[in-house]
């Protein structure tokens, strides 16, 4: 039978156009929300009156188990549950992309019952009656959408084909949406540890100056109180001059913002009570989508370097560089976080002498001559970037 399209879909399949709207938000929550892919999967299970619904996000490539979400009297499982996926020789492989099959379109009943995919895995389960499609979805291949009834419940009928038909586009729209949203946070929070790898503190205000956010190294210079600190929720430096030209960039920050010239970035240095070295601070305007009403509210981002911090490069990956051994990589890590020689060698427990032969090794390894130089290249190599170890 060939699957109904578009509107005619949607008339075929009885909807009360109320119900129809709330599973369709339901479906868009999901895609916001992986937590509410529970309950639109078991508003789906209602409309279906199935035993199971089952999405199958992505099926085995070699030693891979895949992955599917199923909503069902599931064993060990909750309201929904994420599951791997063995399987790659179903009866419903290499099916037409966005048409409705139930088995009957696939093979008989005895067929069926005889596969040894229903008598291994659909028939201790209940399973008997089976509808589904597998949604071809951009950027992300095919997805799989499954529905099933026991077998002493009806067969899937033409009508409930119509209604798979029917929530078809709003399904893969849903599942698209979701993929894009999930690929743009694992980029954000990628992005984020490499801000924290640098050793940079990142805090975002709002336009009162108010902490919205902050990363894992800025939240490690606040709970000091050296310089900055959060006072009513507030950020504020630790001296009044200071302050006065934090809030003061802010300001401008919002101002610049309002006069669309939000690519200028300002600079200060924050004093330390404590006698360390300056923070260096960078403020600078996030905007929000400019369709949004009054143009959204943007946002101030607040960069911080802590000159006397010390070093996050990883020593395996600084080793493999420049073919350091161990002993050599955590001197050069001693240097580059401002001891000296004589300072590195009482931190490492080593002999005076032991890390001069070090130090002319290294020298040799990384075509430098100075230690001032083995400093920079190693603040300006990748070894921050990876991950310490």
């Amino acid at each position: 039978m060939e699957a109904t399209k578009g509107p005619s879909a949607l008339m075929q399949s009885n909807f009360d156009l109320a119900e129809y709207d709330r599973i369709v938000s339901a479906l868009y929550d999901a895609a916001l929300d992986t937590k509410s892919w529970a309950p639109a999967l078991e508003y789906l299970q209602h409309v279906f009156a199935a035993n199971y619904v089952t999405l199958i996000l992505r099926t085995p490539e070699q030693a891979d188990t895949g992955l599917m979400i199923a909503v069902g009297d599931v064993e060990g499982g909750g309201r929904v549950t994420y599951m791997s996926y063995p399987q790659t020789t179903t009866p419903f492989v290499n099916q037409p992309a966005d048409k409705v099959f139930t088995v009957e379109d696939l093979m008989t009943e005895s067929e069926w019952r005889r596969s040894s995919y229903y008598q291994h895995w659909c028939a201790g389960h209940g399973v008997f009656h089976v509808m589904g499609v597998d949604i071809a979805t951009p950027g992300a291949g095919k997805l799989r959408f499954r529905i099933t009834r026991p077998e002493n419940a009806p067969k899937f009928s033409a009508e409930d084909r119509a209604r798979c038909e029917a929530l078809l586009p709003h399904l893969r729209r849903a599942l698209q949406i979701h993929n894009q949203l999930d690929r743009s946070e694992s980029l954000g929070a990628m992005y984020a540890q490499a801000i924290g790898r640098l050793s940079i503190a990142t805090i975002v205000l709002d336009e009162s100056g108010k902490v919205l956010d902050q990363n894992l190294i800025a939240k490690e210079i606040l709970a000091t109180g050296d310089g900055l600190k959060v006072v009513g929720g507030r950020l504020e430096a630790s001296y009044p001059s200071d302050n006065r030209e934090l809030q003061r960039l802010v300001r401008n920050a919002f101002a610049r913002y309002g006069t669309g010239n939000v690519a200028v970035a300002e600079a200060m240095s924050v004093a330390r009570p404590s006698g360390l070295v300056s923070l260096g601070v960078v403020v600078e305007v996030v905007p929000s989508s400019e369709w949004a009403e009054g143009k959204g509210q943007p946002a101030a981002v607040v960069y911080i370097r802590d000159a006397a911090g010390k070093s996050l490069a990883s020593s395996t990956v600084a080793k493999q560089l420049f073919n350091l051994t161990p002993a050599e990589t955590a001197l050069a890590l001693e240097l580059t976080n401002g001891l000296s020689l004589e300072e590195a060698a009482e931190a490492l427990g080593i002999r005076r002498n032991t890390a001069r032969a070090h130090l002319r090794s290294i020298f040799s390894k990384t075509g430098v001559r100075r230690q001032t130089e083995l400093v920079r290249i190693m603040l300006n190599s990748v070894a921050a970037l990876s991950k310490n170890g």
